[in-house]
């Protein structure tokens, strides 16, 4: 048995209840064996697998909070940091009542490669609760925000573990939990990103995951002797990705057709109304039915049984923007008929295994969310730079950084994968390049750093 088939079997066995985690592992490790496998005496000597898929520390904890009727309620809060051989830990909080340990960890594993990808100094860690904003107060969500920071703020720091935003938390949830923080630290610093821009924010954070993700999906297309302009794509999810993603796509020429959230989905033929999207879903909080109530030429489909509908159109490029394995083996079918060019993922993790491989076989330019949705977690990185510096930089310039940061991503991962001859359904794997050229520089880190 191989160093990588005696490492999965150890992660399997001991993480057998947390399938998306030991998803996440097996899909890193498989990809990485061609570089595993040149240095296998180094690593193994040194248990590189080891300890790169086991965190550097698991917390979890209670969060009691009161509701508006003064009934207690309980959720259990959970931060894994997991990596931070080249910086602080970073990764975002994410609010959901599918959260458990099994999914922060798998969303922290993914955060080392990704943030390394990044070329910025910052480490892999992730956190969050199976608590659910929607339907909440502002009062109620001030309350759990508030609790929640008492205790995690045990652990954080702007030179430690800088947590951000994810599913759930908004700029409303940041803002409590940093005014929680500074009441209990009696310091202001740069602990989470995503803040106001009153208090120590980034101009173009809140586009930054959905712009990047069209920075380099251009890139990708540049590539390979082909232009977006004039293109048809769909696009799953409405919240802060999807949005951006669907705004920055029309800037390039795009017109998107498609969007869902959790009850439905709309197809708008003529192209989704970006200023309506953001109405429904930004300022109203409110459901896709509005939007097809005020656009005549939107359908709206229900979800039966939780499918994404978004995938069976005719489009040149998918872009998965909601949330882990919503794009799966027969979504993956209809794409590839209907003679998709690329699917390039914004949310973490979208594509089930099974259908990333059919994609790929099937000659569809396929770039996974390590790489195409890492503009998030940079700008949130370039956010720490501003709040060290005491500086505070213009919409133009983080925009710009942004645009440079994800091309230098796509150049990088083709690189990795082209070093490695990692190709598949005749094109360069770009899943392989992106966790080769994460891990690399992961890697010699550890290596330098002796065993920690």
């Amino acid at each position: 048995m191989g160093y990588v088939d005696e490492v999965l079997a150890k992660v399997k066995e001991k993480n057998a209840s947390e399938p998306e985690f030991l998803q996440a592992v097996e899909e890193v490790l498989e990809s990485l064996r061609p570089v595993i496998d040149a240095n296998e005496e180094l690593y193994r000597k040194n248990a590189i697998l080891e300890r790169i898929t086991e965190p550097d520390r698991q917390i979890m904890f209670r969060v009691p909070w009161v509701d508006d009727n003064g009934q207690v309620q309980v959720n259990r809060g959970y931060r894994v940091q997991f990596n931070n051989a080249i910086g602080p830990y970073k990764g975002g909080l994410r609010l959901h009542p599918s959260v458990n340990l099994g999914i922060i960890k798998f969303l922290g594993f993914e955060q080392i490669f990704k943030n390394s990808l990044t070329t910025l100094p910052i480490g892999g860690g992730k956190g969050g609760s199976d608590f659910d904003p929607k339907g909440k107060s502002d009062r109620e969500i001030m309350a759990f925000c508030q609790s929640f920071m008492t205790e995690l703020s045990k652990y954080i720091g702007a030179d430690v573990d800088v947590p951000a935003g994810d599913i759930g938390t908004g700029a409303r949830e940041i803002g409590f939990m940093f005014g929680q923080f500074k009441r209990i630290r009696g310091s202001f610093e740069g602990v989470l990103t995503g803040k106001g821009l009153t208090y120590g924010g980034s101009l173009a954070r809140t586009q930054a995951t959905g712009y990047g993700l069209l920075y380099l999906t251009n890139a990708l297309w540049k590539d390979h002797g082909m232009s977006l302009e004039g293109k048809t794509a769909a696009v799953s999810g409405s919240g802060n990705v999807a949005i951006y993603a669907i705004e920055k796509a029309q800037q390039l020429g795009v017109k998107v057709v498609t969007c869902s959230d959790s009850t439905g989905w709309i197809y708008d033929p003529e192209g989704i109304d970006v200023a309506l999207l953001k109405e429904v879903k930004e300022v109203k909080r409110a459901r896709l039915t509005e939007y097809a109530a005020a656009k005549p030429s939107a359908e709206y489909h229900a979800k039966q049984n939780g499918e994404h509908g978004v995938w069976q159109y005719k489009v040149d490029l998918a872009l998965p923007c909601a949330t882990q394995n919503e794009l799966d083996i027969e979504d993956a079918k209809m794409l590839v008929a209907n003679g998709v060019t690329s699917v390039t993922e914004g949310a973490n993790m979208p594509t089930t295994l099974e259908a990333t491989k059919y994609l790929q076989e099937s000659g569809v330019l396929f770039v996974g969310g390590k790489a195409a949705n890492a503009g998030g977690v940079a700008t949130s990185a370039l956010e720490m730079s501003q709040n060290s510096e005491r500086l505070h930089w213009t919409f133009e310039e983080v925009d710009g950084k942004l645009k440079g940061i994800m091309e230098t991503i796509y150049a990088n991962i083709s690189d990795a994968a082209k070093r490695y001859n990692a190709t598949v359904g005749g094109q360069t794997d770009y899943v392989a390049g992106a966790n080769i050229a994460g891990f690399e520089k992961v890697v010699d880190a550890m290596l330098a750093q002796g065993v920690c």
